[in-house]
């Protein structure tokens, strides 16, 4: 059954792509949902001229999906969580984690464009953030244990004596 979608489904295809989907799935779900409609001639003829006429806002929307994308470009989070003796996470950091942490650093990004594997480990991984069909960006995730910082911030503490030790002598 070919659909017409009428919004982003992410895994699925974007606002006004022609999709194949089981029948059930498109009766069942997309039409009643409202996310797509039935993909008859006529509703074809429609979205080629919609299409046409709606050229220029696109590329206004890709334009301002590249210039999203360019900000976070250099962004890596790290995100600190509950972590048990064997580095398992008590619960898991997936895509609303994601999205809270780029919140804290003034990027209000909405948690459905965001595809991540759930992180059960600590580690890294990486997110997807899907701004349009043709612009996506891939963030960096460190996922830490939450008393981690205390035994980085004893490093330091540890080299300075060395460095006062050798200009004491």
């Amino acid at each position: 059954m070919e659909i017409i979608l009428k919004e982003d489904i992410i895994g699925l295809g974007y606002k006004n792509d022609i999709v194949n989907v089981k029948s059930g799935y498109g009766r069942n779900y997309l039409i009643p949902q409202g996310k797509g409609v039935i993909a008859s001639p006529s509703a074809k003829k429609i979205l080629a001229e919609n299409l046409k006429q709606q050229a220029h806002k696109l590329a206004a929307i890709k334009a301002a999906a590249e210039q999203k994308a360019e900000a976070l470009k250099e962004v890596a989070l790290v995100i600190a969580a509950k972590v048990s003796a064997t580095g398992v996470t008590y619960g898991s950091v997936g895509a609303s984690k994601v999205a809270e942490e780029l919140a804290k650093l003034g990027f209000d990004i909405d948690r459905k464009i965001i595809t991540m594997s759930d992180a059960k480990r600590v580690g890294d991984y990486e997110a997807t953030i899907h701004f349009h069909k043709e612009v996506e960006v891939k963030v960096p995730v460190k996922v830490v244990a939450e008393n981690a910082p205390a035994p980085v911030q004893e490093a330091p503490v540890e080299e300075a004596p060395e460095a006062e030790t050798p200009a004491a002598e």
